[in-house]
């Protein structure tokens, strides 16, 4: 199964770098799922329904959420009825969608997706990721019935994020990082067949601080002082994110590449 995943969208510029660049992908790359964290798309902080729609509709089969799944209104109804939009897993109990889904491909092949988010240097307290993900994974053992499993472990420390990837190695076909919006480089297959990247990087601006215009976040740095709201940046985005191939039978990765496409980082991708 060959899989993409994007990392954070941020804003304006974002959202029209997969609309205008998703498709191609999807054609070139023969991909049968792609999943993009969408969790900064609407004025970078939270996605709204419209947005979320604007995003599957260019070819997203599934977007993960993060810390600001409800910075926007109403996704918490919008959450509920549309099955391919994934929240926290360790979000409290009574958080309205799902943390969890397995999906059908239109070769018929089933993965399933899922995403936690992390303790350490988050602003509050979440539920412990790590019995989360071990709860499900327990009951859907890597090639039974499912073919891939994708876990998005949106949080500040790469220690934590590596941590995740070693508890999963073997049992998920791979596990990527989210939030900090800056890629990571060190895409790998760890030793039991589990794909990990430690950060996907975002899909934004990479003019700008970690998505946004300069100047406030560098007023708030030099004077300790705010002023305004943070912006998102509206420059020409860089697709960032993760190439994952499968073995349909293991459900284990066989090939890794990390994806820049447009904007100002340097190109790569599968060949």
């Amino acid at each position: 199964m060959k899989i993409l995943f994007l990392g954070d969208v941020v804003g304006r510029a974002g959202r029209d770098a997969i609309v205008s660049r998703l498709p191609k992908l999807r054609e070139d790359w023969a991909l049968d799922f792609v999943v993009v964290n969408g969790e900064n798309a609407t004025n970078g902080a939270g996605l709204s329904a419209d947005h979320a729609r604007l995003l599957l509709g260019a070819g997203v089969d599934c977007l993960t959420l993060g810390d600001h799944a409800f910075d926007q209104r109403d996704m918490l109804q919008f959450a509920e009825s549309e099955t391919r939009i994934i929240r926290p897993l360790n979000f409290a109990k009574q958080a309205p969608g799902r943390g969890v889904r397995v999906f059908e491909t239109a070769r018929g092949k089933r993965i399933m997706v899922m995403q936690v988010l992390g303790q350490v240097f988050m602003k509050r307290a979440f539920d412990d990721p790590f019995s989360a993900v071990d709860a499900v994974l327990t009951r859907h053992p890597l090639g039974g019935q499912v073919h891939a499993i994708l876990v998005d472990v949106h949080c500040e420390a790469t220690s934590e994020k590596m941590g995740m990837g070693h508890f999963c190695d073997g049992r998920a076909s791979m596990v990527v990082g989210t939030h900090t919006h800056i890629p990571t480089a060190d895409a790998q297959i760890l030793p039991k067949g589990t794909a990990f990247q430690a950060d996907a990087g975002m899909c934004g601006d990479y003019n700008s601080v970690i998505g946004m215009e300069t100047a406030e976040p560098m007023r708030r740095f030099v004077t300790g002082m705010g002023k305004g709201r943070f912006v998102p940046a509206k420059g020409d985005a860089t697709l960032s994110g993760l190439f994952v191939e499968t073995d349909d039978a293991t459900g284990k990765a066989v090939r890794v590449e990390m994806v820049r496409q447009g904007g100002r980082l340097a190109q790569c991708g599968p060949m």
